[in-house]
């Protein structure tokens, strides 16, 4: 592991693995997220036929063979968490896919993304896999997602040690999304959010259900000590009750580049409209104020 890398993925590998028999607690979040990534497939008639899907937890790979996808594989960096997952398992690391490239026409990765080290080394490899004019469907928290906890957190620490060891994950922000595609070569990128509303009765619930998840930091920089005994306690009692923790989605849709069937970029200058005859309304230069509006 890299000394610049965030995450420790060997020890994000063993609580993966550890979850495979306590994930089905929290099926019906990661299915809430399957569904919200998955309905982007009714927005094409492009029909699909060999799906990866990574990191789906169970959630993904049904829905994609009761669409009628008729090859579907299931990777994820533990084992028994691919052995559940719903196809034909395989255990891979997002940062080291073991596949030909072209050898799928969807990828779908369902709240995995955001635990790689080199997001945009793992989004190039992703593209290398898909097929011309193949379809990848992302899908990760991004800010403010845990925003809450992770305040009361670093507070209850600090005034408890004097200082604040990282406890919540980083997550991208929305403003990201696009240009990482547009990074790692997709056509067509589109970066948008979706939003989930959670709520528990008591904030502990939520500690439980990420540990059941495989959730837990696997941060690199963690602080190795045992954290202090009222730790949690405090934090957690900082929080509202109930607890309405919000889910917020970065999602991520791209397609290999396929000139023969996507039509290329316009050349800058070549428009035959203004952009305000189109919209109906008055074009004014730089610095130049609209005029009042009539009552």
């Amino acid at each position: 592991m890299s000394d610049a890398a965030p995450f420790d993925r060997r020890l994000l590998r063993l609580r993966r693995q550890r979850a495979a028999n306590s994930v089905p607690r929290v099926m019906p979040v990661l299915a809430a997220v399957a569904e919200r990534l998955l309905d982007r497939l009714d927005d094409t008639t492009r029909r699909f036929h060999r799906a990866l899907e990574i990191g789906g937890r169970g959630a993904v790979a049904p829905r994609l063979i009761e669409r009628g996808i008729g090859f579907v594989v299931s990777a994820d960096l533990a084992p028994a968490m691919a052995a559940r997952a719903g196809g034909l398992p395989v255990a891979a690391d997002e940062e080291a896919l073991p596949f030909a490239a072209g050898a799928f026409d969807l990828v779908v990765a369902c709240g995995s993304l955001h635990w790689v080290n080199d997001l945009p080394g793992t989004l190039l490899q992703i593209r290398h896999i898909l097929a011309p004019d193949g379809l990848f469907l992302g899908a990760m928290p991004c800010l403010p997602t845990l925003s809450p906890l992770r305040a009361a957190l670093a507070e209850a620490e600090d005034t408890l040690r004097g200082g604040a060891a990282p406890r919540v994950s980083p997550f991208p922000d929305l403003a990201d999304g696009a240009a990482l595609l547009q990074r790692a070569g997709f056509a067509l990128p589109v970066a948008d959010r979706e939003r989930i509303d959670l709520v528990y009765r008591d904030p502990l619930a939520l500690l439980a259900d990420l540990r059941a998840a495989g959730e837990q930091s696997a941060l690199a920089a963690r602080d190795p000590r045992p954290p202090p005994r009222a730790l949690f306690v405090r934090a957690l009692a900082a929080l509202p009750v109930p607890f309405r923790p919000v889910l917020d989605l970065l999602i991520l849709t791209g397609w290999g580049p396929d000139p023969a069937r996507q039509p290329p970029p316009a050349r800058p200058g070549s428009a035959t409209r203004r952009l305000a005859e189109a919209l109906g309304t008055v074009e004014h230069k730089a610095g130049e104020k609209a005029a009042p509006r009539q009552a």
